[in-house]
């Protein structure tokens, strides 16, 4: 028995030296995959140099390495502001961003995981960008002219984060709301706007309609003028046929009561007579 169970020791040591080996072994290596970079902590303390992609040999069991994700990260931070003409607007943004491989280890060290820096630099640097935009034009300016606020809050954003080691890549808002006392300002304007409009298409239509009349009246006149020089021309005999005509066509084609008598010898005032008193 005695034998036996030195036998089984002296199988047993090997084992676990071998077990020892491999496992320092294998905790003494890691592997990173493209898009990451990783910090090396040594009891606890981050060490100099980043690690890019591909294998890298670390101090087992004394040390521990904090993988970063370089890929474009995506999150949306809300944030509020004030107006130039003291308006409340608040806004929703879609920061599109990734981290500096050269800063992996700063951001290890100030901000540590991803989590730690939305909630603790991008939220609150957000706050801070959307009100240097905000602030530098009114409410009704921010909504018209939406391009120059985003620009204005992309280059505030990009300086402040820079320093944090965080490259912003692209924003984008998603929402633009403004106080339910300027939407209702913004309704009544419009609705004032439509009935300037208006009026001022009626007052078109009405000078039209009153240069139209004054043009057919332009053109009436010069027409009966022409006439008449044309008449006096011919004699005045003319102008009592022409107006005679024209009365038997007024009264429905019926025979006038006045009638004229002349002839082309008669030289002077022609004839007038009443058919009534005639009748009569």
């Amino acid at each position: 028995m005695k034998k036996q169970f030195s036998l089984n020791d002296r199988l047993l040591i090997p084992i676990i030296l071998t077990v020892l080996i491999l496992l320092i072994g294998f905790n003494g290596f890691v592997i990173l995959n493209p898009g990451q970079a990783g910090v090396i902590s040594i009891l606890g303390k981050a060490r100099d140099g980043v690690l890019l992609e591909g294998i890298h040999f670390k101090p087992p069991l004394i040390s521990a390495v904090d993988i970063y994700d370089l890929t474009v990260q995506k999150f949306e931070v809300p944030a509020q502001s004030s107006t130039k003409d003291l308006q409340d607007l608040s806004a929703r943004f879609a920061i599109n961003f990734r981290l500096d491989p050269l800063l992996v280890v700063e951001v290890r060290r100030k901000q540590g995981t991803l989590a730690n820096i939305v909630s603790k630099i991008i939220a609150p640097q957000t706050q801070e960008s959307f009100k240097i935009a905000a602030a530098r034009r009114t409410v009704e300016e921010a909504i018209t002219k939406r391009n120059e606020l985003k620009q204005d809050f992309d280059n505030a954003l990009s300086e402040r984060l820079e320093k944090y080691g965080i490259i912003v890549l692209d924003t984008s808002v998603i929402d633009l709301d403004f106080s339910p006392e300027f939407a209702k300002a913004v309704e009544e304007k419009q609705i004032a706007e439509q009935r300037s409009k208006r009026a001022v298409y009626v007052a078109q239509e009405a000078e039209q309609t009153a240069q139209a009349d004054i043009n057919r009246a332009t053109g009436r006149a010069e027409a009966q003028r022409l006439l008449a020089e044309t008449l006096k021309a011919e004699g005045g005999q003319l102008v009592l046929q022409k107006e005679a005509i024209q009365a038997w066509r007024d009264g429905g084609s019926q025979m006038p009561k006045v009638l004229v008598m002349g002839g082309k010898e008669q030289a002077g005032v022609p004839f007038l007579f009443n058919l009534g008193d005639v009748q009569q």
